[in-house]
């Protein structure tokens, strides 16, 4: 190397060093500024070690000066709180500021992460506050309910970008749920629900934001309470302490989520790739859908039809979902309504495995029937179980037991299959041929009508494999007479 390429090297090192003050000097009123020491230049020696040895110093310095942790006065963050545009209250206290430190300081990895998905989500749900004339803000809500992830589960149950229980979702709001999919996952779905129920909620509480806020995260049932305990208070902090401690939290988050993002640089949070999602639109799918063999023969990356469909929990789509919405890239809509009919030849393949999965996963519901049983005197799980033909697992599953111990009088959810009262039906229809066969009637239900005079063990006897004790279990009978 010639002394010339050196001093042209050692010319851009300098310049790397002044950008890199430039950048570690940008945030704004530090208390304390950085050691003159750590950006001082040294004039290098002619020689490519000494050359090489100085980079590496300085590139460690640059990475020490890039993850400095400012910190700041609670006046100057009160400030930045105030300048940020908004319509819903802002209000900066001892515990806001705790938590903006914890976005800020703590946990700025967690930080960088939401960060980073912000332009990959925002836009959508910016379209539907716009539509239901909400405030932009809302748009941060999404980071503390689900960390802007759309297939985020909590211990509870809630599920989704909005973090929707199950009832919520599907009776309030009509969010589908069954084996193949999950609408609460659905980022278009379940963004257009949650926005109709914060809409609810800001109605409902008296146009006041942080009481719907709450709201969300807790009931309006338990905010009600908290505000009838508080003496009728309607206000979030004045209410704050008759809240659930979750609760109390939640509008403390949201808010210093909300300033946190709108200050990542001024507490020298960099981005170095912020994550897109890719322009979309939709095709109809009529029929039953392998979303890997669609990949395939559409030329399609399966990872961005997971993305753009996280709904679709085993990567398939159900005949019965007729005309569904698979969202594909925008850029290969037309490659693929032009070869739908002969992709879908080879994507609709493999029903049958699916169907075997569905109906077999410990705990699913797919092509079953619900009904609810009171458990009796004498009963154990294993025996509910072997009458209704379902597992112990699945009954663990479907009423969130942990181990096999139940009650008198607990209501069990049983999800019995299609065709369980037509084996039944056939086990009435079956006459015993020790007699009494016209006092049998056969209903489509698998219903038997008492006669007059029947008693459940003269019922029993007339039908092969039915049992006194099966006959009150399928009819919820405590006791003997009818």
């Amino acid at each position: 190397m010639g002394k010339k390429a050196q001093k042209i090297l050692i010319f851009g090192i300098i310049w790397a060093l002044v950008v890199s003050t430039t950048m570690a000097q940008k945030t704004d009123s530090l208390t304390e500024s950085i050691s003159p020491d750590s950006l001082s230049v040294k004039f290098l020696n002619d020689s490519i070690g000494s050359t090489q040895d100085s980079l590496e110093e300085r590139l460690i310095r640059f990475s020490h000066q890039y993850e400095y942790i400012p910190e700041y006065e609670e006046e100057i963050i009160k400030e930045r709180l105030a300048k940020i545009e908004n319509e819903i209250p802002l209000t900066y206290n001892p515990i806001v500021n705790s938590f903006i430190n914890y976005f800020t300081i703590t946990d700025r990895e967690y930080t960088k992460k939401v960060a980073k998905l912000q332009t990959k989500y925002f836009p959508m749900i910016e379209r539907y506050l716009k539509k239901y004339n909400l405030p932009d803000e809302l748009k941060y809500l999404a980071i503390v309910e689900s960390g802007l992830n759309p297939k985020a589960k909590s211990p509870a149950g809630a599920v989704g970008l909005w973090q929707f229980m199950p009832l919520t979702g599907r009776l309030d709001y009509g969010l589908s749920e069954n084996w193949y999919l999950d609408e609460k996952m659905d980022m278009e779905k379940s963004t257009d629900a949650a926005c109709r129920y914060l809409s609810f909620l800001y109605k409902y509480f008296y146009n006041d934001w942080p009481l719907a806020l709450a709201a969300y995260n807790t009931g309006p049932g338990n905010v009600r309470k908290a505000i009838r305990r508080s003496g009728y208070k309607k206000d979030f902090w004045e209410i704050y302490p008759y809240l659930y401690r979750e609760t109390r939290s939640y509008v403390p988050q949201f808010i210093a989520i909300m300033y946190s993002m709108n200050y990542l640089e001024e507490h020298n949070i960099f981005i170095e790739e912020y994550e897109y999602m890719p322009n979309y639109e939709t095709v109809s799918i009529n029929g039953f859908l392998s979303l890997p063999l669609f990949a395939e023969h559409s030329g399609i990356c399966i990872e961005t039809l997971n993305d753009l469909n996280p709904e679709l929990k085993h990567g398939a789509i159900s005949d019965k979902h007729p005309m569904y919405q698979l969202r594909i890239p925008a850029n290969q809509k037309e490659f693929v309504a032009e070869n739908l009919k002969e992709i879908m030849r080879f994507a609709g393949q493999g029903k049958e495995h699916f169907e075997r999965l569905a109906r077999n996963e410990v705990g699913s519901t797919y092509g079953r029937q619900k009904l609810t049983y009171r458990v009796q005197s004498g009963d154990v799980l294993g025996k509910i179980a072997q009458t209704y033909n379902v597992r112990i697992a699945d009954l663990q599953q479907w009423n969130n037991l942990r181990g096999t111990v139940i009650r008198v009088g607990q209501p069990l959810n049983i999800w019995i299959a299609d065709d369980f009262y037509d084996n039944v039906n056939k086990q009435l229809t079956a006459m015993s041929q020790k007699g009494a066969s016209n006092k049998a009637v056969a209903l489509k239900s698998g219903e038997y009508r008492v006669q007059y005079g029947d008693t459940l063990w003269d019922i029993s006897r007339k039908f092969d494999g039915l049992t006194v004790e099966k006959l009150k279990k399928l009819n919820n009978l405590e006791g003997n007479g009818i």
